[in-house]
């Protein structure tokens, strides 16, 4: 096992997600905010019409179009550079970014795209907090004939989106079972951090637990609890779980803000289980090498936010679109980190 990480930076991943984690949000989020504000217009549907006709795209007004983006939690990092990717393109098309961020409430992201909708949004940008509780929303989005675009997490009805983009989950999570399976060939007991109402962490678990299964190893999960995809929120989970389960050799977080509270959780109970999560963050991979941070299924932020929104804008373009965009995942750990650096996202 490897050795724990140094005091100092413990405290400042855990201070650092503790106030990402709390605190209200604004209702709109721009990254640059010396941004002009842009003229409203108005979309036709994405949809076709009832008589199957194809759905035009809407032109732009002289001020630029309004467009709408709404993610789980806008203050997870994986989101944070998603977000300013996403943001880079439209700006470079002359039109305006209006970011919500829900803070992992559905009902606080219906309300918010309905603030949207009436703000004249034409272009909606979705990753939901719940697969099926957002299909309010994206009814209310319809309804209005604003073109949707996902990105990251599916939702419930994939038929309401003009185009997906987004990591291939099952296969981030599975790479993470084989890697543990490798390194833990008797097996044991391990934990498990996820989030069902997030489909993508879902599929990241559906991942790993059929990576260990197909193994061979037996491995027994004697623990799995729902850490809403939160640092603080995994931390107070992993902590209970361990008070219960001293002895597991892993743990699993759904995504790495899960991994990083798994570990300080680990450490303060002073017990060194393999940790694995999934995104491939800054924070993680600068951890890889001196913790019990084993890896991390990492996914490209940059790519899939520089991708959905390249894909609208062909859209709007009048060009025909794929329906869905898988964006490779892969492992990242000790051995190969230096391959993709530990200072920003792949």
């Amino acid at each position: 096992m490897k050795k724990k990480l140094v005091s100092t930076l413990l405290c400042t991943a855990l201070v650092a997600a503790m106030a990402a984690g709390c605190g209200s949000k604004p209702a709109e989020t721009p990254a640059n905010t010396d941004a002009p504000a842009q003229e409203e217009t108005e979309t036709p549907a994405a949809d076709a019409a009832d008589d199957g006709a194809e759905a035009e795209a809407p032109a732009a007004s002289e001020g630029g179009r309004k467009i709408g983006y709404t993610c789980m939690d806008g203050t997870n990092p994986f989101f944070v550079a998603l977000e300013a990717s996403i943001r880079e393109v439209v700006e470079a098309n002359g039109d305006t970014l209006i970011s919500m961020d829900p803070g992992n409430d559905s009902n606080t992201q219906i309300d918010q795209i309905e603030d949207m909708i009436s703000r004249g949004v034409e272009i909606m940008f979705v990753n939901p907090v719940d697969a099926d509780g957002i299909i309010p929303a994206l009814d209310m989005l319809k309804d209005a004939n604003v073109t949707m675009f996902g990105f990251d997490t599916e939702v419930g009805d994939m038929s309401y989106l003009t185009s997906y983009a987004g990591s291939d989950n099952y296969n981030a999570g599975y790479v993470c079972g084989e890697d543990l399976a490798k390194k833990c060939p008797e097996g044991g007991d391990i934990l498990v951090l996820d989030s069902p109402t997030m489909q993508s962490v879902t599929d990241r678990t559906n991942g790993f637990l059929e990576a260990i299964e197909k193994s061979g190893v037996t491995f027994n999960v004697v623990g799995q609890q729902d850490a809403q995809g939160n640092q603080q929120v995994a931390n107070e989970k992993a902590t209970d779980l361990l008070t219960a389960n001293p002895d597991v050799v892993a743990i699993f977080g759904g995504n790495d803000p899960t991994a990083l509270g798994a570990y300080a959780a680990a450490d303060a109970a002073g017990v060194s289980p393999l940790i694995y999560g999934v995104d491939g963050s800054p924070d993680v991979k600068a951890l890889l090498k001196d913790t019990m941070l084993e890896g991390t299924g990492a996914q490209s932020p940059i790519t899939i936010g520089k991708t959905i929104a390249e894909t609208a804008y062909k859209w709007l373009n009048g060009e025909t679109v794929e329906e869905y965009i898988p964006i490779e995942t892969f492992l990242v750990t000790a051995d190969n980190v230096d391959d993709y650096g530990t200072d920003g996202w792949q």
